[in-house]
């Protein structure tokens, strides 16, 4: 008689799972930018610093690439060279907005069904630069349409993401040369 209990006892423990995946949260005392504009932060973008994880260990040259896709989601196409292994990795995923497509908080993919907070919480009138977090505090990117960045907006993002708790001083320079 019990064990006609354990299938829906688990397949409920499975739902929960995936729709705790599919949500997506921002660190206290962060907040995602308003008025973000989609079209302008479409296209390729050179990442500057990182706090450093697993899946981009040792990898120079990264850059992330988001395409518009038919189906209204973002195409996240991100590239980079591991030094070690002497070849380029890729990943590619895709980007979905949690709330509205005008605030710039969005859930990332790169396997199935499992999503990450991405939090846009910083950028500049052009859409040049840009800092970027993750739902907590282990995750964070300073972005750049090119190699570089202003001094002044460098210190600025660290002002801010130390404000919120980050320890900028674990961040990864990221190197970027010709491969």
């Amino acid at each position: 008689m019990k064990n006609k209990y354990i299938a829906p006892i688990l397949l409920g423990a499975g739902i929960a799972l995936v729709l705790y995946s599919c949500g997506s949260t921002i660190p206290k005392n962060a907040e995602a930018v308003k008025n973000f504009d989609k079209a302008k932060y479409l296209g390729k973008w050179y990442e500057i610093a990182r706090l450093d994880f697993k899946y981009e260990k040792g990898l120079n040259n990264v850059t992330a690439e988001y395409s518009l896709k038919d189906n209204g989601t973002i195409k996240v196409d991100n590239k980079g060279y591991n030094v070690r292994k002497d070849k380029w990795e890729q990943s590619i995923g895709k980007a979905k907005f949690v709330k509205k497509d005008n605030i710039a908080m969005l859930k990332v993919s790169f396997f199935g069904p499992f999503y990450a907070g991405y939090n846009v919480i910083a950028i500049d009138p052009d859409y040049k630069y840009a800092l970027v977090i993750g739902e907590s505090l282990k995750y964070m990117w300073i972005l750049s349409r090119e190699t570089s960045i202003p001094e002044n907006i460098k210190m600025d993002y660290l002002k801010k993401a130390q404000e919120i708790g980050y320890d900028t001083s674990e961040l990864v320079w990221v190197k970027h040369d010709r491969k």
